[in-house]
C-alpha cells in the first residue's frame, strides 16, 4: 500500500497586528492615568478587560493555530496580565478579597519585568520593532515596581510617560505589520533581523 502525504495550507489570517494594537492602545490609555492626565476610570478598566485582556488571548489561540510558540505565549499571558491587573483592582472594591499589599504588587511587577525581559531575548530573532516594544515594556514594568515601593509621584508620572512610548510602539509594530501585508511591501519598517 502506497503513502500519500498531504499538505495543508494555511490561509489563516496574522494574527499578530490584532494582539499588538490591543496591548498597545490599552498601554496607551493605562499610561495616560499613570502620568496623571486622568483618574482610574471604567474605560481603563474595560480596556483591560476586553481589549487588552480578551483580544490578546483570542490572538494568542490563533498564533498557536500558526505554530507561533512566541506569538502563543507573549499574546496570552498579556492578555491573562491584564484580566489580573483590573481583578487587583476591582476585587477590594468589590469586597472579594482585600487589595494586595505594596510588597506583593510590587513583587507581581517584578515577576512581570523578568518575565517580559526573557521575552525579549525571543525578540532578537524577530525584528526591532518587537525589540522595541519588549525592552521598553521590562523597563516599564520595573519602573512601576520602583513607584509603587517608593511612592514617588515623580517617578510614576515617568512612568507613565515611558509606558506610553511603550504602547505607542506596540501600535506602530501591530500598524506597521498589517499595512504591510496588506500592501505586500514595506510601508512601515520594522527593522527585520538578518
Amino acid at each position: 500500500m502506497e503513502q500519500t502525504t498531504v499538505t495543508i495550507k494555511d490561509n489563516s489570517a496574522n494574527p499578530g497586528p490584532l494582539g499588538l494594537l490591543a496591548f498597545g492602545m490599552t498601554t496607551v490609555l493605562l499610561n495616560l492615568h499613570n502620568a496623571g492626565l486622568y483618574d482610574m476610570n471604567s474605560m481603563i478598566l474595560a480596556m483591560g478587560i476586553f481589549y487588552g485582556g480578551m483580544a490578546q488571548i483570542v490572538a494568542g489561540i490563533l498564533e498557536s493555530k500558526k505554530n507561533n510558540s512566541f506569538g502563543m505565549t507573549a499574546f496570552i499571558s498579556y492578555g491573562f496580565f491584564w484580566l489580573t491587573l483590573v481583578g487587583l483592582i476591582l476585587m477590594p472594591k468589590m469586597g472579594v478579597f482585600e487589595g494586595p499589599s505594596v510588597g506583593g504588587m510590587v513583587a507581581y511587577l517584578i515577576m512581570w519585568g523578568i518575565f517580559t525581559g526573557l521575552l525579549f531575548i525571543g525578540t532578537l530573532k524577530i525584528n526591532k520593532a518587537l525589540q522595541f516594544v519588549f525592552a521598553s515594556l521590562a523597563v516599564l514594568f520595573f519602573l512601576l515596581a520602583l513607584g509603587d515601593y517608593t511612592g514617588n509621584e515623580t517617578i510614576k508620572t515617568i512612568t507613565g510617560i515611558e509606558g506610553i512610548i511603550c504602547g505607542a510602539s506596540a501600535i506602530y509594530a501591530g500598524v506597521g505589520t498589517l499595512l504591510n501585508e496588506v500592501y505586500g511591501r514595506t510601508l512601515m519598517p520594522l527593522g527585520t533581523v538578518k
